[in-house]
């Protein structure tokens, strides 16, 4: 048994020093790697990091009474979308339908008396004219008759008075927009014109404020020049795809305490995904980059001389061989995962992504798996 064993133990440690031998030298000779490949692509300009905003109604009107009284119908529901026109409330119109009627009698009643005192005045004229009566008696019809012309024309004032009141005690929306919470309830006394009924905001379309730093407030204005510039917003738990306004308004100074200028996005919210007082996260787009070098932004190593990359490249003493060169670069924005590469890199150009720490120029490689940069951009 002892002479079969003998053998066996001593093929078994020749092949584990082989074995040991040969790994050591694959891991000598060559860094595994991950690496993708440069692509030109167009990237948007914007403003890095992302601004916060807050969403605003494009209007807010709080509704109130013209008239005093009972409210006797409210004819919606809090948080209903209304139309300019619609029908919100209705105040007890008894009251001022009873003034309507108090002031067309009155109207009527001094009307007649008007045309008595037409028929006096005219005789009046006549007799004058035969002198059959003093200029005082004459001078006395002309006064009444003139008072009571004043008389008629405050009655028409008081008439349509009575007839705006009464108009009065049906309330309409003044906008369309989105109504808050009820302040008055069905019964509730109404007091003109300090009670507020309801406030209603309008939400199509929809205001987005931010500030931004004023070192970005020349290249916005001059980019505005030949341009409406876009603007994104994305909040948390959003599952839709993000809303897009454009920018309409910079304010008309910079704040010398924060250095902030304020800035107004407007937006169609035609499915009301941004609600009043809502926090979001903008993206101004300033410009876009046509046609230009990106890689992983993992790719872009920071050394004592500057920015470098590693780009692989055919080892010329191996056919099937690869290895890498230590490359200089100019970067520009990073958007997505992405950097733009201004100089150093052409398009389709390999780079390594992960494994670098083992690198040098000259160092052998073997690539792990070959993912384009395109592709890594799409799966993000």
């Amino acid at each position: 048994m002892k002479k079969i064993l003998f053998p066996f133990l001593i093929a078994l440690a020749a092949l584990a020093s082989g074995g040991c031998s040969g790994g050591a030298k694959q891991t000598a000779g060559s860094v595994p790697v991950l690496v993708a490949r440069a692509f030109t692509t167009n990237v948007p300009v914007r403003i890095d990091p992302p601004p916060f905003g807050h969403v605003m109604p494009i209007s807010t009107v709080a509704v109130h009474s013209q008239i005093g009284g009972i409210l006797q119908k409210v004819h919606f529901k809090e948080g209903q979308e209304v139309k300019k026109g619609d029908l919100l409330f209705t105040i007890d119109p008894r009251p001022s339908q009873a003034a309507l009627e108090a002031a067309k009698a009155a109207l009527a009643r001094d009307q007649a008396q008007l045309e008595n005192a037409k028929i006096q005045f005219d005789r009046e004229q006549k007799l004058l004219d035969q002198k059959l009566v003093s200029q005082d008696e004459f001078d006395t019809s002309k006064a009444g008759y003139d008072t009571l012309t004043g008389t008629i024309a405050v009655d028409q004032a008081a008439v349509t008075n009575a007839q705006l009141n009464l108009e009065f005690t049906e309330i309409q929306a003044p906008l369309d927009g989105v109504t808050g919470s009820l302040q008055f309830h069905e019964g509730n006394v109404v007091k003109a014109p300090d009670d507020v009924l309801v406030t209603i905001n309008q939400i199509h379309p929809i205001y987005v404020a931010f500030g931004v730093d004023d070192k970005f407030l020349p290249e916005i204005k001059r980019e505005m020049r030949g341009k409406v510039l876009q603007v994104a917003v994305t909040f948390e738990n959003m599952d839709e795809p993000p809303p897009h306004g454009e920018l309409t308004f910079i304010d008309n100074a910079v704040d010398e305490m924060t250095s902030m200028i304020q800035l107004r996005a407007t937006f169609p919210n035609e499915r009301s995904m941004l609600w009043p007082g809502q926090f979001v996260e903008v993206e101004l787009t300033l410009s876009d980059l046509t046609n230009t070098i990106v890689v992983p932004s993992q790719a872009v190593q920071t050394g004592q001389t500057g920015q470098f990359i590693y780009v692989v490249e055919a080892d010329p003493t191996n056919a099937v061989g690869q290895i890498v060169e230590q490359r200089p670069i100019t970067t520009g924005i990073t958007y997505q995962g992405e950097t733009v590469v201004q100089g150093g890199l052409k398009a389709g150009e390999t780079v390594v992504i992960d494994g670098q720490l083992r690198l040098a120029s000259g160092v052998k490689v073997s690539v792990k798996n070959s993912t384009d940069s395109a592709t890594l951009s799409a799966a993000r």
